[in-house]
């Protein structure tokens, strides 16, 4: 069928084009979302731009790029490492640790001061590395996007057009290119010429349907900027069909750039609220441990500023100081191995935490749930009977219109019924004439000559089922009874085409769509949506996990309840998006909790939805891919996006999917609780244990003429916890353990650490008179003994809670040793034989007398039993973590 003509009746001379400006750089790209000049016809437009249906000169061209700048949207800038290291200061520990270095440097204990320093260093440079790892990778994904464009040039004003390939960032405006299926719009385009022209949009507007696009020079018609069939925007690709169109905006004026500014800095994820809220509670208590402890001494004992260096080594010994290490440590190798195993990259460390919190995930339809093609659902006759008739009829419709048409590919839906119809059986069949799809009459039909019907041609016609039905010879009531039976198959989530024939005797003048009249309704073929192969099993995983998916799409409630149904998830009652808007927050929120599907869905709607749903304690995640998803991807905890998302999309994400694939996000939401249940078990373990030591330290020290330990001796118990609790990034869990969201609530962290460092204060305490009984003769070395004593006790406490309170110690069943088993084991070896050996006097420690040994064995094994009584009781369901 001949192309589309661009031009219409509209008189070149007339009075448009006589108020229309010369063009100037402003005229030529435009570059505010408006459309390309309204009520202009495609011949002005042309003359608008200075251009012609034969393109630009190669000179012009060249001319125009110079001065308009290269077809780029301008891309992020990746952060120096300064830059990043500077951002890594900005963690709260990060910035105690700092002030307590300064501190002990101020007071000369250079050996704390250099530790604290080395531990800030070491965190910061491993968080900034991971993040500018996984910028290279994403970098390297977005090489794998298509970059060139076929466009129409001449030599010179007289020359030969020349159809050529070039790179997309040297199209300017006034190019004429063409357009094929697969081809991605390279720029805002108004189209000339077109033929059975598709595009998908749903990179802009979350339509999963191709749109039809062809020329009109007509005054426009109504309606969204997307719906104006003479423009395709950059962003959107081909699905079928070709075209010839003139480039009226490049670079950073096309409406595709206008979307990058975004909707602002998003706000505090997760990992940035539960972290923080502890941090200050414990900053808090860090800041008062100095003074409380300089005015105890002075006012029981009669101490002064001498006793300032046991105070801060006591307010570092309350510190977990290698929780920026182990959060970056636990966060960096996370993110390592989901890239090399499962090809997910995280580009923000912070949001593997996020991850592993998500109890909500919301996603859209189409590309996730489904593959972005139809599939066969059922063929039903007149009576709504299944019927294979219809469907063979409905193949050689398909089969004939591609072959005779001259269709460089078949459109999805007729792929879908080739697919599911042999071959052979549209081979018996000798094609004469089609009249491929057109978007005005919605129809294709092809002519066949049949086995044994002399004379006879067979018009097959296939359509929208009221474009078909209204062709059909039929009484009002039949009609009204067959239209009846079609809406109700569209309303079950099917697409929905009828198929109708009619016989016309051989005749040598073409075909046209006059013929299609008085047809015979054979019956309908319907479609749906090819589901995604692994999402049936991933959505299983989720709901194992804990794990709420919403789903938040621009489709038909119909066809997105049918997908959701398909795939074993309950979609409930339907919501359409735009009946939330006048729903106050409170009210969106309690729907939210009820609804799983929300459809007609908006930009707007879908950030609102998301929004509200964090508002009501929920961890979001988001999956999107497309412009029109950048505000819910801002307003989410994390921002997930497929490898071949549009650009701004991958730059806003905080994960990047190699594959659109949701088997990918429950690995990954898996090994966010990992690292997040390693992260949570540091925390618990360490500041329970600091918390034991620092109220059991500040009560002896208070009853003792003598300090309970040396500042140098608590550095060097501070410094062997350390090194054995780096064992928890790298921990092994039972699965049983990632079952649920890891979320670190700061309400349930002061209870487990206030309980169980009671607990461990008391176990001290009761070192503390096992020495007095053991050391009662030991006048002379009484104060190297009880330090000795006292550092070798606390080594093994804090080795017992490590292994008593590490979570899923329980169920990580057998007996393969973890790493945090061989830390215990180590921390406990050196505070049994540090005191004795040769460094022992250098920190002022002695050899202990034999009898310290059995009364501290019956002191830990007591202390054994009440921690596992508490932990017992702690881990009853309905306590909480």
């Amino acid at each position: 069928m001949p192309e589309t003509a661009a031009t219409g009746s509209t008189d070149p001379a007339g009075p448009e084009e006589q108020w229309a400006p010369r063009p100037s750089e402003t005229d030529l790209r435009p570059g505010d979302g408006s459309p390309p000049w309204p009520g202009l016809t495609s011949l002005q437009i042309l003359r608008q731009l200075e251009s012609g249906p034969r393109g630009l000169v190669e000179t012009e061209a060249a001319e125009r790029l110079t001065r308009f700048g290269e077809n780029t949207v301008p891309s992020w800038r990746t952060a120096s490492w300064p830059r990043r290291l500077m951002g890594s200061l900005r963690d709260p520990f990060t910035v105690v640790l700092l002030c307590l270095g300064l501190v002990s440097a101020t007071v000369a204990a250079w050996g704390t001061a250099s530790v604290i320093l080395s531990l800030v260093v070491v965190s910061c440079v491993l968080r900034s590395g991971g993040e500018r790892r996984a910028d290279r990778s994403v970098a390297a994904l977005r090489q794998l996007v298509a970059t060139t464009a076929t466009v129409l040039r001449r030599p010179a004003e007289d020359g030969t057009t020349r159809s050529r390939e070039i790179p997309v960032d040297e199209l300017v405006p006034g190019d004429v290119i063409r357009l094929g299926p697969g081809d991605l719009v390279p720029a805002d385009v108004r189209l000339l010429r077109a033929s059975g022209l598709t595009v998908h949009q749903a990179a802009l507007t979350g339509e999963s349907a191709p749109v039809s696009k062809y020329p009109v020079d007509a005054p426009e018609p109504g309606g969204g900027l997307f719906d104006r069939p003479q423009l395709c925007f950059q962003g959107s690709s081909v699905a079928s069909g070709s075209g010839t169109a003139v480039v009226v905006s490049t670079g950073a004026h096309t409406l595709f750039a206008a979307t990058r500014s975004g909707p602002g800095p998003r706000v505090a994820s997760a990992f940035d609220r539960s972290v923080h809220g502890i941090s200050w509670v414990l900053i808090r208590f860090m800041l008062l441990t100095p003074p409380l402890v300089l005015m105890a001494n002075a006012a029981l004992r009669g101490r002064g500023f001498e006793t300032l260096p046991f105070a801060v080594a006591v307010a570092v010994g309350l510190t977990p100081e290698m929780l920026p290490v182990i959060v970056t440590t636990a966060l960096a190798r996370g993110a390592s191995l989901l890239a090399r195993d499962h090809r997910v990259i995280v580009k923000r460390l912070p949001a593997l935490h996020d991850l592993g919190a998500v109890d909500v995930l919301c996603l859209d339809k189409t590309g996730t749930l489904t593959q972005d093609r139809p599939v066969l659902h059922h063929a039903l006759d007149t009576e709504g009977l299944p019927a294979p008739q219809v469907l063979h009829w409905a193949g050689v419709n398909a089969w004939w219109t591609l072959q005779l048409a001259d269709l460089p590919t078949p459109d999805a839906l007729d792929e879908a019924i080739l697919d599911a119809v042999e071959e052979d059986e549209l081979l018996g069949y000798e094609g004469v004439a089609a009249l491929p799809f057109d978007p005005v009459r919605r129809l294709s039909t092809a002519v066949v000559r049949r086995p044994g019907r002399l004379g006879l041609h067979t018009l097959v016609v296939k359509g929208g089922a009221e474009d078909v039905i209204e062709r059909c010879a039929l009484t009002d009531d039949e009609r009204a009874r067959l239209l009846a039976l079609a809406a109700r198959e569209a309303r079950s989530g099917l697409r929905v085409l009828a198929v109708a024939t009619t016989e016309r005797h051989t005749r040598n003048r073409d075909y046209t769509p006059a013929d299609e009249r008085g047809l015979t309704l054979l019956g309908f073929v319907a479609l749906s949506d090819a589901l995604a192969p692994t999402a049936a099993d991933a959505l299983k995983v989720f709901s194992d996990r804990g794990v709420t998916v919403k789903v938040l799409t621009g489709d038909h409630p119909g066809t997105a309840a049918r997908a959701c149904t398909d795939l074993g998830l309950d979609p409930g009652v339907v919501l359409a998006a735009d009946t939330v808007e006048g729903l106050t927050d409170g009210e969106l929120a309690d729907l939210a909790r009820r609804t799983t599907v929300f459809a007609r869905c908006a930009p707007e709607h879908k950030a609102r939805i998301i929004s509200v749903l964090r508002a009501d304690g929920h961890t979001t995640g988001f999956l999107g891919d497309g412009v029109n998803d950048l505000p819910a991807l801002h307003a989410a905890d994390v921002g997930i996006c497929p490898r071949d998302a549009v650009d701004v999309a991958r730059e806003s994400a905080d994960v990047v999917l190699a594959d659109k694939d949701l088997t990918a996000i429950a690995h990954a939401i898996t090994s966010g609780r990992h690292s997040s249940v390693n992260i949570a078990t540091y925390l618990r373990i360490t500041l329970s244990s600091n918390l034991g030591n620092v109220i059991a330290m500040l009560a002896t020290g208070l009853m003792l003429p003598f300090l309970p330990m040396l500042p140098a001796q608590i550095l060097v118990q501070n410094l062997c916890f350390d090194a054995a609790q780096l064992a928890f990034a790298f921990d092994r869990l039972h699965p049983a353990a990632l079952r649920a969201p890891t979320v670190l609530q700061p309400r349930n962290f002061l209870r487990f650490i206030t309980g169980f460092g009671l607990l461990g204060a008391a176990a001290d305490l009761a070192t503390f008179g096992v020495l007095a009984l053991a050391l009662h003769d030991a006048a002379e070395s009484g104060e190297a003994a009880f330090h000795s004593g006292w550092f070798t006790e606390n080594l093994l406490t804090q080795a017992l809670v490590m292994l008593l309170l590490r979570t899923g110690c329980r169920t990580a069943g057998g007996g393969t040793a973890s790493p945090v088993r061989w830390a215990a084991a180590g921390l406990a070896v050196i505070g049994i034989l540090l005191p004795p050996s040769p460094l022992g006097p250098l920190l002022g420690m002695t050899a202990l007398p034999p009898l310290y040994y059995p009364l501290l064995a019956a002191v830990l094994a007591a202390y054994t039993v009440a921690l596992t009584a508490a932990r017992s009781r702690y881990d009853r369901p309905g306590t909480g973590r």
